[in-house]
């Protein structure tokens, strides 16, 4: 498997045709392309799109593919331009990571905040889950990141961006989408689905996101076990359409919404997690800095960003 079928992948999945990737993204032909999607899924062992005549779907296992996929892309890049900004220092350098789905929430105004004020600055995107940015941050492989407040070791700190309410995830024919909200003790008794517990950070606990759902259904005195485990929210998508399971997630996670899967609020005070700008304590970097001070500023001028 090479970068580039990853990249074909991911143009095709988000284009959701065959025909405006290869003309609009690649720049190449239909019939090109096509066959590199075919190695592609030859490769893993699995069908990742279900053509049709009115361009292609992502199947359950394309789900699942698009997120490894876009995080392979985005660390070969880190790495490129890592090694690239030492071996020519050439202009201000500051990486910047984003969990996979909020990028396009809040990169376009974190970029033109910084660029206002540094034009010439280099900026490298990195796109992972949580636990990775956490670990990426500790490592000094990125300057700041956009995440969970993961328990990501000492010398990390964390400033609040905004609290996401959590809301329930469910097939668009599951009888609890009849209502217009969910109580928390309808779930009992359903198929319960979570993201994976042993998806460890650095510290070795469970990642944030999980931590947050186990807590919640405790605080509620619901005895809920998962039935089924996954470490990615594409992958959640695809158990609750396969399965006819629910899940609790992060309203956010709408980014993921498959057609067949729909979301309700939780009756009364819908719990929350953060998401937090991280950084290491001792990264004296000015850029940094410039970020952190426009933290309000940012958060004031994105629009749907819960």
């Amino acid at each position: 498997m090479e970068l580039r079928h990853l990249r074909y992948f991911v143009a095709v999945a988000e284009a959701r045709s065959l025909k405006l990737a290869a003309e609009e993204k690649l720049h190449t032909t239909q019939p090109s392309l096509s066959r590199q999607i075919r190695d592609l899924e030859n490769e893993v062992g699995a069908a990742l799109f279900l053509r049709g005549t009115r361009g292609v779907e992502l199947t359950a296992a394309g789900r699942v593919f698009l997120d490894h996929a876009r995080v392979m892309l985005s660390q070969a890049e880190t790495a490129v331009q890592s090694v690239r900004q030492i071996a020519n220092p050439t202009k201000p350098y500051f990486s910047l990571g984003f969990m996979i789905g909020h990028d396009s929430t809040w990169l376009p105004k974190t970029l033109q905040i910084l660029r206002d004020e540094l034009p010439n600055i280099h900026v490298v995107i990195s796109t992972q889950n949580s636990p990775q940015l956490a670990a990426a941050l500790s490592q000094g492989l990125i300057d700041v990141a956009f995440l969970r407040r993961e328990d990501g070791g000492p010398g990390l700190e964390y400033s609040l961006i905004i609290e996401e309410p959590f809301e329930v995830f469910l097939p668009k024919d599951h009888p609890l989408a009849a209502q217009s909200v969910i109580k928390a003790k309808e779930i009992v008794g359903e198929t319960f689905l979570s993201v994976s517990g042993t998806a460890l950070s650095v510290s070795g606990k469970p990642p944030a996101l999980r931590l947050a759902i186990d807590r919640y259904l405790k605080e509620r005195g619901l005895d809920i076990r998962p039935s089924h485990e996954v470490d990615n929210l594409g992958g959640v998508m695809s158990l609750i359409a396969s399965t006819r399971g629910i899940a609790l997630l992060p309203a956010y996670a709408k980014t993921f919404l498959p057609d067949s899967v729909t979301t309700r609020p939780l009756q009364g005070c819908s719990p929350t997690i953060d998401l937090s700008v991280g950084y290491r304590r001792v990264n004296s970097s000015a850029t940094l800095k410039l970020l952190l001070s426009r933290v309000d500023e940012l958060v004031a001028e994105v629009p749907n960003h819960a």
